[in-house]
Order: structure tokens, then C-alpha cells, then sequence
């Protein structure tokens, strides 16, 4: 079975993503079976379904969307040369985003094609034979109905059908809700759990129905000054949690980092993911994304560097400080792992070197070169590697310390290649010869300890502030690899559980959507002043409406657009 979606992942990994608005995706050969045995069926209808997910998560799709869009993440135009893309990352941190934004389009376009190769494989499942065929049509349907919570999440609507060939029913707010939980509740007790995490499982559906129920105000009235959290949504937001800890087959990874290492895919935290093993044509490029031009991770491979792309902004920074003051945010595993603890001018052997994870500050040591592409200088044994102060050798100042500063924003002074404090959560892979290829890090979806902080989210919006705080504890307490977790919390509310969200999950892909939730998103931070509430929801690509025009009325703009 392996084989057979190896195969097909790799055949639609390397396809054009083409998304369509009447979600009406030509299929060359539906059945796929040209002789083909019953479970080469059951592989090959339904491994294009999940062949989106990779690219929907790619470093400049979802996460532009989900974090630069917030106080986490920022992308200023770098050094006058880098990163300017016509000002899309800048659009989408300052909220000026229209109709026409690459990104958004990108996105709408995966979500569509996501829901209709699932609405294929729904239906070449619905007739198949093979003793996995009722488990395969329900990882599908379970499949569908993810890729309609994320269209709800980011356009505030769903598309529904069951026949590819007839024209969607668009659903919004409370009837979209009421649509994707009864499509998870349907397959709950048909999924299993022995394909996870890279695929539709029990835990999974439970974990996308609490993150359903959470969010389900915002998703019934998008709009609202404030959100009506309904007791019903908290108290199936607890069932579904309790649920999930009650199979017993997830735990929380006593080092944080290795939730994110290159060979995650058997960490025990991890409930559903985008498999990116290398089999599978690995493309996570999280790990690049925001590290130095002139950071590189791999003494095997001269090319293999970092892309001067992110930092977090000072105001997510600084609620690090707020919280840990006066001891320094590093007290705390989550934020900084020190794998490269060498003194500052030394020798060091390949296999040895390991470049941080976390939040990294300040001046960065590593490798040095002379240019990008030229060998790594050696030490007098012709063995070592150098180890030093790194400086932009790739850049036109060549002499410039790589000293990663606090201040990032949109002036010269600010948008210059060391400016901002970078993230490297994720594992740059070690076979990655580029840096942007070859990362087989599974990117996570849902994991363990966002089980335990949505639950602590839904019983403190009941007024269960001492359980929120017991589950929250819980998470913290965990992260033992390195000695002293993180000291407990005594003290839990709205403001406070935010900002532990922000701790743990940073970079996931979470923020757009909790600072929504929290009514975080209007709020002002380094260079957005944007109030709108209306940019909630992100406008549908005009170049989607155009190609429904036809329709009257049947495709319409998200208010403010």
C-alpha cells in the first residue's frame, strides 16, 4: 500500500495546483484502475486528496496567511533587494490585503482543489472493493471536511456536493458549521488509529471537531463585537479532548524541539500532520525560511542556507520579557535550545555541529566561507571546521556581523538582513543540499498539547479558571529533557492563556485564527494599525468571482472587499 502512494504523491506532488471555483477539477482517469488490483485502487483514488496538503503548507502559502497576518511574524522588504514581492508580505501584515493577493489566491486554490479531489475519491471510494475500502471513503470524507473548516476559517464559507459533476451548494456561518461536524461525526467510528499521524485517524477527527466547536462562534458570526462561546461548543470541545487523552496513544514530547525535528513522524505528540518523509518528496522549507543568508546548518552541502525571510516582531518578543522578567526568556525550554555551545573562535568536526533551535538573538556563530558556494573554511587539521562570528559574505557588505536584533520593521534601518529575531523551529533536514528542498520534518496539524490548551480554553470560557490552569500546567510541566520545565503558572485567565498559546505554538500556523478568537486581530503592533474587523475573513480571489459571474449571485464577495 506504501508503494502505491509513494508513487502517486510524488506523480501529483510534481502537478500545477489549479484550484477552480465550481470545484469541478478534470480527472483523467477516475477510476485509476487499468487493471490494477482492488487495494492499488483504494491507494491511487485516494493519495490526491492528501498530495495538496504539502503544498498548502509550504513556507509562503498557509503561513503567510496565518502568521505573517499577526504580531508573530514579519517580512519587510529586506536590504532594498529581498523579499519585496510587489509588497504582498507587507500587505498582509498591515491588513491592506485585496482580491488580488497572491498568497490568498494560492490558498483558495488549494482548499478547492483539496475539497475536489476529495469529492473524487468520495466517489470512486463509494463503489470500491477491498477489505480497506469503507476505512479509505472515510479518511476521505474526513479529508473533505477538514479542507472545508480551513475554507470556513480563512473565507468564512464552505463548498458542498457529492457528485463531482453538479455545481457546489455554498454554505456559510452557522449551516457551514452544522455541515463539517456532521461530515466528522459520520466517520468518527470509522477512521482508525494505526495510519496516523500523516493521515485521517480517530484522534484526528476529535481533534478537528474541539478546534470546530472552539471556534465555532467566530465561524457562526464572523463579525461580532464579541463572540457568543456557547456552553453546547465548550462542553463538546472537553468530550472531544477528553476523548483523545483517553485512547492513550499520545504524549507530550519531553523535549519541545523534537516535535519538530527532521524524523518527527514517530513522536507520540503528533495527532495529524502533513507527511513530508523523504519518500514522500519531503518539501518542508520551515526550517530556511527565516534563518540568515549567511547561516549554514550542513558542513556536507555549500549551498545549504538560510533565506533572510522572517523575524518575530518586537511586540511578540516582548511578551516573552513580560512574562519572565527579570530572568530571561530562555528559562523557558520552549523558547531556545543551545545545541552549538563552542567558544566563540574554535574547531569544531562535522559530525558535532548542530546549529540552535528556538528564538535565536544576537550575533550568530557557525561555519564560514569566503562566498555562497565555496568550501567551509577548515581548521589547521585539515579535519575541524571553523567556527566564528558570522558576517554577510553573500550579501554587498561583506564585513557585517550577522547580529540578529530586536527592531524589525519597514524602514531602512529596519528591513536590513540581520534585523529581527529569527525562528528556527522546525529542523533544517540534514539531507537538504539547498536548504530549500528535501525537509522531511512532518509539519504539524494537531498535536497533543493543543489538545490539553483548548480544553483549558473551553473550561475557563466556562468560568473553570483552576481547571484551565491544571491543564495548561500540564503542558508545561512536561518539557523535562533539558531539566526544569517552565515554571508553573499560579494564575489563569483570558489574557494569560493567550499568550501561553503563543509560547507553545508559535510558528504553527495557529495565530491568525487564536488572535481572531481572543479579539487580538484588530489590535495595533509594528507596523499595523489596521482596526478593520472586516479583514477577518480574507476576500475571495476576484480571478474565483470572475469565473462564476455567470451564476448570478452565486459566488459574493466578502463584505469590505
Amino acid at each position: 500500500m506504501k508503494k502505491i502512494i509513494v508513487l502517486l504523491l510524488l506523480l501529483f506532488g510534481m502537478m500545477i495546483i489549479e484550484g477552480c471555483t465550481d470545484l469541478e477539477e478534470e480527472v483523467l482517469d477516475e477510476s485509476l484502475t487499468g487493471g490494477a488490483s482492488p487495494s492499488e485502487v483504494l491507494d491511487g483514488s485516494l493519495a490526491p486528496a492528501y498530495a495538496v496538503l504539502p503544498g498548502f503548507f509550504q513556507h509562503t502559502n498557509y503561513f503567510t496567511l496565518q502568521e505573517i497576518s499577526t504580531d508573530e511574524a514579519i517580512l519587510p522588504y529586506r536590504g532594498g533587494t529581498d523579499w519585496g514581492d510587489n509588497g504582498i508580505f507587507i500587505d498582509m501584515h498591515r491588513h491592506t490585503y485585496t482580491s488580488s493577493h497572491v498568497r490568498i489566491n494560492d490558498a483558495w486554490n488549494a482548499i478547492t482543489q483539496g475539497i475536489s479531489r476529495a469529492v473524487t475519491a468520495i466517489n470512486v471510494l463509494s463503489s470500491a472493493e477491498g477489505e480497506n475500502a469503507a476505512v479509505y471513503l472515510a479518511e476521505a470524507r474526513g479529508l473533505r471536511a477538514y479542507y472545508s473548516l480551513l475554507s470556513l476559517d480563512l473565507f468564512g464559507l464552505v463548498f458542498v456536493k457529492d457528485d463531482p459533476n453538479e455545481t457546489s451548494t455554498i454554505l456559510r456561518g452557522n449551516d457551514a458549521v452544522e455541515y463539517i461536524k456532521s461530515e466528522l461525526l459520520a466517520i468518527e467510528n470509522e477512521v482508525i488509529n494505526t495510519v496516523g499521524p500523516g493521515r485521517i485517524t480517530q484522534g484526528a477527527v476529535w481533534g478537528l471537531l474541539s478546534r470546530l466547536h472552539l471556534n465555532a462562534a467566530v465561524y457562526r458570526d464572523p463579525y461580532a463585537d464579541n463572540f457568543n462561546f456557547a456552553t453546547e461548543d465548550m462542553d463538546k470541545v472537553i468530550e472531544y479532548s477528553n476523548k483523545i487523552l483517553g485512547l492513550g496513544l499520545y504524549e507530550l514530547s519531553p523535549e519541545y524541539f523534537e516535535i519538530f525535528d527532521d524524523e518527527n513522524h514517530d513522536n507520540k505528540e503528533l495527532i495529524f500532520a502533513v507527511d513530508q518523509r523523504a519518500d514522500l518528496n519531503g518539501h518542508n522549507r520551515l526550517a530556511y525560511f527565516s534563518l540568515s543568508g549567511d547561516q549554514f546548518p550542513l558542513p556536507e552541502f555549500v549551498r545549504a542556507n538560510g533565506t533572510d525571510g522572517p523575524g518575530i516582531t518586537p511586540d511578540f518578543y516582548d511578551s516573552w520579557v513580560a512574562a519572565y522578567g527579570p530572568d530571561d526568556p530562555s528559562v523557558d525550554p520552549r523558547f531556545f535550545k543551545e545545541n552549538l555551545i563552542i567558544p566563540a573562535d574554535s574547531c569544531i568536526a562535522a559530525a558535532d555541529f548542530e546549529i540552535n533551535r528556538g528564538i535565536l538573538r544576537g550575533q550568530q556563530y557557525g561555519l564560514l566561507t569566503t562566498a555562497h558556494g565555496q568550501p567551509f573554511l577548515r581548521c589547521d587539521d585539515g579535519v575541524g571546521y571553523r567556527i566564528g562570528k558570522l558576517r554577510n559574505v553573500t550579501r554587498a557588505n561583506k564585513t557585517r556581523l550577522v547580529n540578529f536584533t530586536r527592531e524589525i520593521d519597514y524602514t531602512t534601518e529596519g528591513s536590513g538582513y540581520s534585523t529581527g529575531y529569527r525562528v528556527e523551529k522546525y529542523e533544517f533536514s540534514k539531507k537538504s543540499d539547498t536548504g530549500r528542498n528535501k525537509g522531511e520534518a512532518d509539519i504539524v496539524i494537531i498535536r497533543l498539547a493543543d489538545v490539553y490548551m483548548m480544553r483549558a480554553e473551553a473550561k475557563l470560557r466556562k468560568g473553570d479558571a483552576p481547571g484551565a490552569l491544571d491543564d495548561v500546567n500540564i503542558v508545561r510541566a512536561s518539557r523535562t529533557a533539558r531539566g526544569v520545565p517552565p515554571p508553573a503558572l499560579t494564575v489563569m485567565d483570558l489574557d494569560i492563556l493567550f499568550r501561553e498559546r503563543g509560547f507553545e505554538f508559535y510558528w504553527e500556523m495557529l495565530r491568525r485564527t487564536d488572535m481572531i478568537r481572543f479579539g487580538k486581530y484588530e489590535d495595533t503592533w509594528t507596523e499595523k494599525t489596521d482596526n478593520n474587523k472586516l479583514k477577518r475573513l480574507f476576500p475571495i480571489p476576484q480571478n474565483a468571482i470572475d469565473g462564476a459571474s455567470l451564476m448570478s449571485g452565486y459566488l459574493v464577495q466578502n463584505q469590505g472587499y
